[in-house]
């Protein structure tokens, strides 16, 4: 691969708090302010994965304000990180978003897309993946769905089980078709590279897989794993192995960004809580009577969440005990790093010309996708060991390469 080539990263939600984070970390990292810690895939060498020199951000959002005025707002970076950024953040701004309250009642803004219909929406979109390319003289992009969480659909019905259906129910502006699924085919139907890093139905429509694996568009999700499904798909493989028995798991959070925001609306929250609350019975191999998650929007805390677990277990001889966690940790800053390995990932696919799911990349998600109705692997260990397994498949020889720029768009 080029040591010039160019990858353009487009995210629905670009003024969001993880967004910011990561386009920020990325300047960061090209000014030589940071370090690699915190990205998982930075020692991934020689398997072609582009540079994170080749990154180049932009998309789409419901407020219209500048990426500097938006990080300060969302308080993740220290100050001198926000004043080291501000001149490249300050020269961003969002393309305006596809929009529908029906699906997220709590984050309403004014920057929306002026189209009346569903399919003109997508033309809008398309375009906009099509100037961004050009403008920036990218060699290839992704799509990368921060947005917030949206209420869920019925995925059974019939209008989403072909993509000629689903073409129909865009015409007919069909009431169950979300802003998500709306991106995920602007993206998918040009063979470009999706992840759904929320809980919100995107790709995951029938009828998006299918047209994915017709169009060669690599696609991943859902509902990023960073905190606390983290832990616990890491901690429950080592107490099945030790044949300690889960009688109770409960979890809750609390968080005050914008994602809380959303999630304060039943219908969205319900959505977070089925994906958070998946992987547990999978690893263990049984139901957990008592497996309870709480999410609870609480402003002070801003993106510092906090996670409780309290684990109930009964070993030999059944006698009861207990583990207690209590993680204190930033959303954005495990979020982002995870957002920009997921675009790499997902390009070195496009690359590779592997097309629909990737569920190489399920360790990315509390709610991993597979292909054609396969097992989903929950276990962190595993899934990790399956990723570094995909990767070895493309490895080539290090090259020398020149420094590449991180690049911002103006």
């Amino acid at each position: 691969m080029a040591g010039n080539e160019r990858l353009g990263v487009a995210v629905v939600g670009l003024g969001g708090a993880v967004a910011t984070t990561a386009v920020a970390g990325m300047e960061l990292l090209r000014r030589g302010r940071v370090d690699t810690r915190g990205l998982p895939l930075a020692d991934a060498k020689g398997m072609g994965l582009v540079e994170y020199g080749a990154l180049t951000f932009g998309g789409w959002d419901l407020f219209e304000e500048d990426l500097a005025h938006a990080a300060r707002n969302h308080a993740v970076l220290t100050q001198a990180q926000l004043e080291a950024v501000a001149p490249t953040l300050g020269r961003m701004r969002p393309w305006p978003a596809a929009s529908n309250a029906r699906f997220c009642k709590n984050v309403v803004g004014t920057a929306t897309k002026k189209a009346r219909t569903l399919r003109e929406q997508v033309q809008a979109l398309r375009e906009d993946l099509t100037r961004f390319k050009e403008h920036e003289k990218l060699d290839r992009v992704v799509v990368v769905n921060l947005a917030s969480t949206e209420k869920a659909v019925d995925l059974t019905r019939p209008e989403f089980a072909t993509p000629e259906a689903f073409e129909k129910a865009l015409d007919a502006n069909d009431p169950d078709i979300g802003p998500a699924m709306l991106y995920a085919y602007a993206a998918i139907v040009d063979g470009i590279p999706f992840a759904n890093f929320t809980p919100s139905v995107a790709a995951d429509v029938p009828a998006l897989l299918l047209l994915a694996k017709r169009t060669g568009a690599p696609v991943a999700g859902k509902d990023g794993k960073t905190g606390q499904t983290l832990l616990k798909t890491v901690l429950a493989p080592a107490l099945r192995d030790r044949a300690l028995h889960v009688d109770g798991w409960y979890s809750t959070n609390i968080l005050g960004n914008r994602d809380g925001e959303a999630l304060n609306d039943p219908a969205s929250k319900q959505n977070k809580l089925d994906t958070k609350g998946a992987a547990l019975d999978s690893i263990l191999g049984y139901k957990v009577q008592d497996h309870v998650v709480s999410i609870q929007y609480y402003r002070p805390r801003g993106d510092n969440k906090e996670a409780w677990d309290n684990i109930d277990v009964t070993g030999f001889l059944g006698q009861p005990m207990q583990l207690k966690l209590n993680f204190l940790c930033k959303d954005s800053i495990l979020a982002a790093p995870l957002v920009v390995e997921l675009a790499r990932t997902l390009d070195l696919a496009k690359r590779r010309g592997e097309g629909g799911v990737i569920d190489a990349l399920g360790c990315f998600f509390k709610a991993p996708m597979s292909q054609d109705g396969q097992p989903v692997e929950h276990a962190m260990p595993e899934q990790q060991r399956r990723l570094m397994a995909w990767l070895a498949k493309g490895r080539v020889q290090q090259t020398e390469r020149t420094p590449e720029r991180i690049r911002a768009e103006p």
